[in-house]
């Protein structure tokens, strides 16, 4: 179970263009942001956070050629020293019939190659309880949160009745 042990205060919305608008206005004032928490993916959240692109695509695409390579040297070498049998006049090493395997094993090295890697990077795993911060978050609102420790309680509420927070409230999390 990770914990944070971090005291956060946190505003709740009920658009996600609120909490866009409340994102860029803590980034030009400076304010450090602990973490967003939204029921959805929110189109233009991870520009206005300032977050890189992620590079799970460069992992899919090395797995999917590791399941590539895996397919086709596989029937490779089980038809060519393993089991060299000619069916219906085919020769030995026959690439087209390779074909529909080797697609099929570039999609499952990729598949569960990038699972895998996107469950151990976010910590997703079976039995691992992350906090929230809301159970709210999970259903229609969007929470942004500050740690105590970086933003003062005081002026994170002025900043989120300036921005349009439907509620703020504290949590040790």
């Amino acid at each position: 179970m990770r914990k944070y042990n971090v005291d956060v205060v946190y505003g709740l919305y009920d658009d996600e263009e609120k909490l866009l608008h409340a994102i860029r206005k803590a980034k030009n004032n400076h304010l450090e942001i602990f973490d967003v928490y939204t029921p959805f993916p929110v189109h233009g959240m991870d520009q206005a956070l300032g977050l890189s692109e992620s590079r799970l695509h460069i992992a899919g695409f090395v797995y999917g050629a590791l399941g590539t390579l895996t397919g086709f040297l596989g029937m490779t070498w089980i038809f060519t020293r393993d089991w060299p049998i000619i069916f219906g006049g085919k020769p030995y090493w026959s690439v087209p019939a390779f074909i529909p395997i080797t697609f099929e094993m570039t999609v499952l090295f990729a598949a569960w190659g990038m699972t895998i890697t996107f469950y151990t990077i976010c910590g997703l795993w079976p039995g691992v309880e992350n906090p929230q911060v809301d159970l709210r978050t999970t259903d229609d609102k969007f929470c942004l949160a500050f740690d105590t420790n970086e933003v003062s309680v005081s002026d994170a509420k002025s900043f989120f009745s300036d921005s349009g927070a439907e509620e703020v409230n504290t949590k040790s999390i």
